[in-house]
């Protein structure tokens, strides 16, 4: 029954079918794009770090967005290339995510992205715990490589960040906003945290030599 519902909602959702007539991999596209014309965080040579990226959706966005910038794409699962960005399968939890990711992107990096999410395990404490673990990975990535004024986004669930990762935006970054996309289903409990403006005084960590 599950799937049936499933394959009927893919059936008819308007963004299923303009995700396909637009060449996009998912209708996650419309999910990114929404929030760029809204909040203006990516341009024409933005460096972007897209976390939990597969099947590809929003890399695709930000190669579109981003045509002399770099889009370094990160999954624990294979991921198809797409041309024009760098794909790297990897666990954010690793202990050598950061030395990997530095052997790509450098020191610096003017969005960092995240759209990971656990499998959902049907108890709404739960999923949001195991969301919430990524989405702080995803910030301790982000404090290695962003460069001051940066952007952070990433899909949390209903309720938004926990109080101590949101002061922990609010600290770093100059303004935290939530958002939900018309993109995202109405039966679903996702949104996004949106921090902009990464403060200078916050520079990015360095390894100790």
């Amino acid at each position: 029954m599950s799937s049936t519902r499933w394959l009927e909602r893919q059936l008819n959702d308007p963004y299923v079918a303009a995700a396909q007539a637009s060449g996009y991999r998912s209708r996650a596209a419309f999910k990114l794009e929404e929030m760029d014309d809204k909040f203006r965080f990516l341009g024409r040579r933005k460096r972007v770090l897209d976390l939990g990226a597969a099947p590809g959706a929003w890399t695709q966005v930000n190669l579109a967005r981003c045509p002399e910038g770099m889009v370094v794409a990160v999954d624990i699962n294979e991921m198809e290339p797409i041309p024009g960005a760098v794909v790297l399968k990897l666990d954010v939890f690793a202990e050598d995510a950061v030395e990997k990711l530095r052997a790509e992107i450098g020191d610096v990096l003017d969005v960092v992205e995240s759209d990971m999410a656990a499998p959902a395990t049907g108890h709404p404490q739960t999923d949001h715990l195991r969301i919430m673990g990524l989405c702080e990975a995803a910030l301790d990535l982000a404090g290695h490589f962003m460069t001051p004024g940066g952007t952070f986004v990433a899909k949390v669930l209903q309720g938004g960040a926990e109080r101590e990762l949101l002061n922990r935006l609010k600290r770093d970054f100059k303004e935290v906003k939530h958002f939900k996309p018309k993109a995202s289903r109405s039966g679903s409990a996702e949104m996004y945290v949106v921090a902009m403006g990464y403060r200078a005084a916050a520079a990015p960590i360095k390894e100790q030599v």
